[in-house]
């Protein structure tokens, strides 16, 4: 499941897909992990805002003694899973978002020596992953992705991969009924994808998370 992402440049966003900025909105790095600011877009009114939201839904989890735990980011969301688990949100396209993406990556390799390996879209150099947003408690405003099957080609980088809508889907994610939404249960197309296979480990030292715009 993809954990590791850039977001698009902020002013080739707003570019991108006509919207404005937010209430909601500061500068962060580039590279997004969960539980850390990621920027997605979705309808406010009349038209689309850019804001910055956590990476994750936060799930409450407790100890062996029952104790409380901090919670931890739910950063992925199935698709199967759209019309149980996450029904409360997937049929409100209120709460439907789109997150811009230059890449994510995938940790390729035998356990303990795994590499990054980094996925974009040919045609396009920030490309929208279909997403899921609310308000939370614990972390304000968040945000988690859809995953879906994974093209066959790509399989051995993993069996699952972002839902990517192409342009003239992204109105269909943020306004349809949810039924019309299982089109887009169906792996991209692999010749579509650009793959970057890197020799930069997959584990980092704390602190050495990527590069940023500040």
């Amino acid at each position: 499941m993809c954990n590791r992402a850039e977001r698009g440049d902020t002013q080739k966003v707003l570019q991108l897909f006509g919207a404005r900025i937010g209430a909601r909105f500061n500068e962060g790095p580039l590279e997004v992990h969960p539980k850390s600011p990621g920027s997605v877009v979705r309808m406010d009114g009349d038209g689309l805002v850019l804001e910055q939201m956590t990476w994750g839904f936060p799930v409450s989890l407790r100890g062996k003694s029952g104790q409380p735990l901090k919670p931890k980011p739910v950063n992925n969301a199935r698709f199967d899973k759209l019309g149980s688990f996450w029904k409360r949100w997937s049929a409100e396209p209120r709460q439907r978002c789109l997150i811009p993406t230059a890449r994510f990556a995938e940790a390729v390799g035998e356990p303990g020596r795994m590499t990054e390996t980094w996925l974009s879209v040919k045609d396009q150099p920030i490309f929208a992953w279909a997403g899921l947003w609310t308000q939370s408690d614990e972390w304000g405003a968040v945000y988690t992705g859809v995953m879906t099957d994974n093209a066959p080609e790509l399989a051995d980088i993993h069996d699952r991969s972002p839902v990517i809508l192409d342009p003239q889907d992204w109105n269909t994610w943020l306004t349809a009924p949810l039924e019309d939404l299982y089109q887009f249960d169906r792996p991209y197309p692999a010749e579509r994808i650009s793959v970057d296979h890197t020799d930069a480990p997959w584990f980092r030292k704390k602190g050495t998370e990527g590069p940023s715009l500040l």
